[in-house]
């Protein structure tokens, strides 16, 4: 009879055992991956937009009170004013913190600075560009105007060449950017786009109408 202390089974995993286990932490984590991937890139979104209806909303309330400068482009009372165009990025970007740029010139782009650096540059993935334009002439302020803003990312800008709008081609299209997202996003596309009245006054009913193609149905 062989002494209990001299007979010793073979204990834990063999070689075998150990790859396959290997190979099931590896399936899961492929299954897993582009979950946390869409997560992530979604909660980074996410981020953007809230910054950007953020940057919109605080360049309406700085107009509307009159801090911040009205945009000196203008539109049209004939022309509606969502086919406003968008702006051109030219691969350049000079802007001071709540200020308009200087580069590019002639769409009355504004810098929302959030990284605190005290300026707008290409390469921030926070920082937000506010585009203003208006209804009526600079001039008019006794009936007020409508007032647009689109709000595009810094970092679009670096690129050459005119970024996109909604409703470029009449269509009623809309191609402003979603809270979720399976990437970086599309810099070309605007985060947000709105729209306000704005009055130094209390309007009338036929200043209202003025603003709007075609006038109102009474």
């Amino acid at each position: 009879m062989v002494a209990s202390y001299l007979y010793k089974p073979q204990k834990g995993f063999t070689i075998i055992e150990s790859l396959v286990a290997l190979l099931v932490v590896s399936i899961l984590l492929a299954a897993i991956a582009p979950v946390i991937t869409l997560s992530v890139a979604t909660r980074l979104q996410s981020r953007r937009v809230e910054l950007a209806t953020q940057a919109a909303k605080s360049y309406i309330d700085g107009v509307r009170t009159q801090k911040i400068v009205s945009p000196v482009t203008t539109g049209s009372t004939s022309t509606p004013i969502y086919q406003y165009g968008a702006p051109t990025a030219t691969g350049s970007l000079t802007c001071t913190a709540n200020s308009y740029c200087t580069v590019p010139t002639g769409t009355s782009l504004f810098c929302v600075d959030f990284d605190g650096t005290d300026a707008c540059e290409a390469t921030s993935p926070i920082d937000m560009i506010v585009q203003a334009f208006r209804s009526q002439n600079a001039s008019t302020t006794t009936t007020g105007y409508v007032l647009g803003v689109r709000v595009y990312r810094s970092d679009a800008f670096k690129l050459s060449t005119t970024l996109s709008r909604n409703n470029a081609t009449g269509n009623g299209e809309k191609v402003t950017q979603k809270s979720f997202t399976g990437g970086a996003g599309k810099r070309t596309l605007p985060l947000v786009e709105m729209t306000t009245d704005i009055n130094d006054i209390v309007p009338k009913y036929n200043d209202l109408c003025t603003r709007f193609p075609g006038g109102c149905i009474n």
